[in-house]
């Protein structure tokens, strides 16, 4: 049996003037998308710097932003850099699983905890972070994101996260209990594709056990959305998990359908389930952090946490 999901360090809150590094440890990045998301972290008094190889492609294979070893340096020096409050990855695309394994964990261990933000193929290092680090991270918008650069309420949910967590203990939905009831648990999830074939990884969570768990995808069809919740299930990683919110899934068909395989999944675990929470590849994505306990009322549609996100 898995040992049941525990709280994480909370890294320290943002402060005016603080240096932030934006690195792409997954797709490659437009510049002007970049320039545009950089402007928005001026914007919040935020002293943004770019990792060396952010806007590398890696020869034919132009859908990762430079070389592993490239793009896992980038991430590490970051890491490792005193003067660096918070790593912000400019977005996700593919490539974390690839570069992950080429991380000197001792050494991030050694440089002590930070903010960490990213989603969509940055799930792959939400999970390296938990099992290496011991450190709650956060589950928010790209800071070269099509939704981050034009969207307020992206950018304001995050930027209170960073500044005033306490303001954002309550994450609200807009959503309905898909199962009802209440749940007490630990945050953990992110794309559901990425935890599905990170199962078995040297840096994978090896279960759900008592915690909560955020998933949400784009871009999948129902009958993958199927299988991929099907092999969580079979290999036992939703074993005592204590209940699930549901964030977007955006491009996956229509919501019925998604909503039918969920529903078949989900619905008999016996644990509530809450669906369209709001975070994910949809517009307006809330930031949610990951290692917090947290109290999940799916009749309200809300998760709330029972600390601030970050010290």
């Amino acid at each position: 049996m898995t040992q049941p999901v525990r709280p994480l360090v909370r890294p320290s809150r943002l402060a005016p003037g603080a240096r932030v590094a934006v690195v792409a440890p997954s797709g490659p990045v437009p510049e002007e998308r970049l320039e545009a998301g950089l402007d928005v972290l001026r914007g919040w008094d935020l002293d943004p710097v770019v990792a060396p190889h952010v806007l590398d492609r890696n020869g034919e294979l132009d859908y990762l932003a430079g070389t592993d070893a490239d793009r896992a340096a980038d991430l590490q020096r970051a890491w490792c850099d005193p003067s660096v409050h918070a790593v912000l990855c400019a977005r996700g695309g593919y490539g974390a699983q690839r570069m992950v394994d080429l991380l000197d964990w001792e050494a991030m261990r050694a440089a002590g905890p930070k903010v960490f933000v990213g989603f969509s193929d940055i799930t792959v290092l939400h999970q390296a972070f938990a099992t290496r680090l011991g450190l709650v991270t956060l589950h928010g918008p790209a800071a070269a994101g099509i939704d981050f650069v034009k969207n307020a309420r992206a950018q304001e949910h995050l930027r209170a996260t960073l500044f005033a967590p306490e303001t954002v203990r309550a994450i609200p939905a807009d959503g309905r209990a898909m199962v009802p009831g209440r749940a007490r648990g630990v945050t953990l999830g992110g794309c559901l594709s990425m935890l599905a074939s990170d199962l078995g990884t040297p840096h994978a969570r090896a279960g759900a056990r008592g915690g909560l768990l955020l998933i949400e995808d784009v871009g999948e069809q129902p009958y993958r959305i199927d299988r991929m919740l099907t092999q969580l299930l079979r290999t036992g990683w939703l074993d005592g998990v204590a209940g699930i919110a549901l964030g977007s899934w955006t491009a996956c068909g229509p919501y019925d359908a998604v909503r039918a395989v969920l529903v078949d999944r989900l619905g008999g675990l016996g644990v509530p389930v809450v669906e369209e929470v709001g975070f994910g590849h949809g517009d307006g994505a809330l930031t949610v952090p990951f290692g917090v306990s947290a109290e999940l009322d799916a009749d309200a549609g809300q998760l709330v946490l029972d600390e601030p996100a970050l010290r």
